[in-house]
């Protein structure tokens, strides 16, 4: 399980959870919870609406689904491949993302409090106009995620792969960069003030502001 690392409240999960078995007729504004789904694969579902409370979702892929304004409270993802899943306009409290594949996940639009993705491959993702609150990253490879125009407040980045990820408009004051690993980032120099970055990477942010950097000589 998720260890607590900080203030983010993690999912209340149900204990000795009953198996829930799910098929290709999740309808619109349906209410799932208390339970476990585990090793099945989801296909050609789209649904709006959908309610998942205190689930934990173990070894499910996600081929193919559309869950538009999903509301997801007190759920874990386990070792789950959700590329590509449209999450968009979501709203998402108390969810932990652990060892999940994300490749391409829409989260654009939604509401985010208290997440946590924990080694979880989420290259291309979007958090598009997102808000976010309580939002922790722990060893995640974020490369080309997309987090244009979002709202992030008291955000955590620990250890992650951002290389090319798009933080334009998005503001940085506060946030935490300095363990991450990049060699480009796309930022609106207007929304630098703030950021948290390490010796090293102030070489990088500076290659970003247009600057070049001359190595000094010796005098002889």
């Amino acid at each position: 399980m998720i260890k607590k690392t900080s203030n983010i409240q993690l999912p209340r999960l149900p204990k000795n959870a009953a198996t829930i078995y799910l098929d290709e007729t999740i309808g619109d504004e349906q209410y799932i919870s208390h339970g476990k789904i585990e090793n099945i694969e989801l296909r050609d579902i789209y649904a709006e609406k959908v309610h998942f409370e205190k689930v934990v979702f173990k070894n499910v892929s996600f081929q193919e689904v559309e869950f538009k304004n999903i509301e997801l409270t007190d759920c874990l993802f386990e070792k789950c491949d959700l590329s590509n899943t449209d999450f968009s306009d979501a709203i998402i409290h108390r969810v932990a993302m652990k060892t999940c594949k994300a490749i391409g996940v829409d989260f654009s639009g939604s509401t985010l409090r208290n997440v946590i993705f924990d080694h979880c491959l989420a290259n291309y993702a979007s958090f598009v106009f997102s808000n976010c609150k309580q939002l922790q990253f722990h060893a995640c490879s974020l490369r080309e995620a997309d987090f244009y125009e979002a709202k992030l407040k008291q955000a955590i980045f620990n250890h992650c792969d951002i290389d090319q990820a798009k933080l334009a408009g998005l503001s940085l004051k506060g946030i935490d960069l300095s363990t991450c690993s990049f060699e480009n980032l796309v930022v609106s120099i207007d929304k630098l003030e703030g950021c948290i970055i390490s010796p090293d990477q102030a070489i990088g942010f500076a290659k970003v502001l247009g600057l070049i950097i001359k190595e000094t000589q010796e005098e002889s």
